[in-house]
């Protein structure tokens, strides 16, 4: 346990998350105080903020302390408060997507620093989060994987929401807005952290669809292996929630899952997420030369003597 002048942190787990208690979230926090947790965020990723009873408006409040507040494209976002997302689940109205393992809107060119969960109201069983280091996964890899990972880049889209979209000329009219407003983006699949220097896997199975500029057999294998480090029992951590519980993890080292044993009962949750910037990696991407050695040359858009497809020559 270690203290403060503000709050009391606690380690619950060996490589990852404390909790911070002595702290009343509901009365305004001083510069200090916030960079204190901007420090135990950084250090822990997550951080558990036992017995608050708070509203939206200071969960709103608590988030804006750690930066700017963003609006989630596919969310069940407040009308009131967009930034505010409100996890209402309870018989007739379903969970759906948050049970796989992910990091927050890995799909944008700027994912998210990091995002708070509260609970209003908890099932007597099941509803609980787990989370996974993604900096312990890559500290545990072999001297030999880590330099084979080096440059690499994941490909991530959102393509998991696309089925929110109705078969409609209206809904696909939509779903082709947003595929072109959240194109597919590349990211280091290690990304070092801004403030700590430390590397992370950045790849997660919700969002991660393929390694840039390998094969299809290739990246599939690796990304599944990758994917797989989210799995190891050390590297978990498990929340079981309790009613008015703040949780504030970081998404440029965490990922997370929600458990969705507790359906048809009731779950009431509220949530903000946290403007983040681009990943960065330790090394410039590794060349598409670099990645692949080809039967025959490579498809050339330009060559003059190449057949024609159907649709260049309808279109063009």
């Amino acid at each position: 346990m270690r203290s403060s002048p503000e709050f009391t942190l606690k380690k619950l787990s060996p490589f990852f998350v404390a909790e911070i208690s002595k702290l009343d979230m509901r009365e305004p926090l001083s510069d200090t105080t916030i960079a204190q947790l901007e420090e135990a965020l950084c250090e822990h990723e997550v951080l558990v903020f036992p017995d608050q009873i708070l509203s939206s408006e200071d969960i709103l409040r608590i988030g804006r302390y750690f930066g700017q507040l963003t609006v989630h494209p596919f969310a069940e976002n407040s009308e009131e408060h967009p930034e505010l997302i409100v996890f209402d689940y309870k018989d007739g109205n379903p969970p759906v997507l948050t049970d796989r393992w992910h990091t927050d809107e890995s799909y944008k060119r700027c994912p998210p620093k990091a995002t708070m969960l509260y609970s209003h109201v908890v099932p007597e069983i099941g509803g609980d989060t787990c989370f996974s280091s993604m900096t312990t996964a890559y500290e545990f890899l072999s001297k030999k994987m880590r330099e084979y990972l080096q440059g690499l880049e994941g490909i991530h889209d959102f393509s998991p929401y696309k089925f929110l979209f109705p078969e409609t000329e209206a809904g696909q009219a939509l779903l082709r807005q947003k595929e072109l407003e959240y194109p597919p983006i590349s990211h280091p699949v290690i990304r070092v952290h801004p403030i700590t220097g430390k590397k992370a896997l950045f790849v997660n199975q919700s969002y991660t669809r393929a390694i840039q500029g390998m094969t299809q057999r290739d990246s599939e294998a690796l990304l599944m292996q990758l994917f797989n480090a989210t799995s190891v029992l050390e590297y978990q951590y498990r929340h079981h929630w309790k009613p008015n519980m703040l949780v504030l993890w970081d998404n440029r080292s965490v990922q997370h899952a929600a458990v969705h044993d507790y359906y048809p009962n009731h779950r009431h949750m509220e949530r903000v997420t946290i403007a983040g910037d681009k990943p960065i990696g330790a090394v410039p991407a590794t060349r598409m030369e670099e990645l692949q050695t080809f039967k025959v040359p490579r498809y050339d858009h330009n060559d003059s003597r190449r057949a024609r497809r159907q649709f260049e020559i309808e279109t063009y």
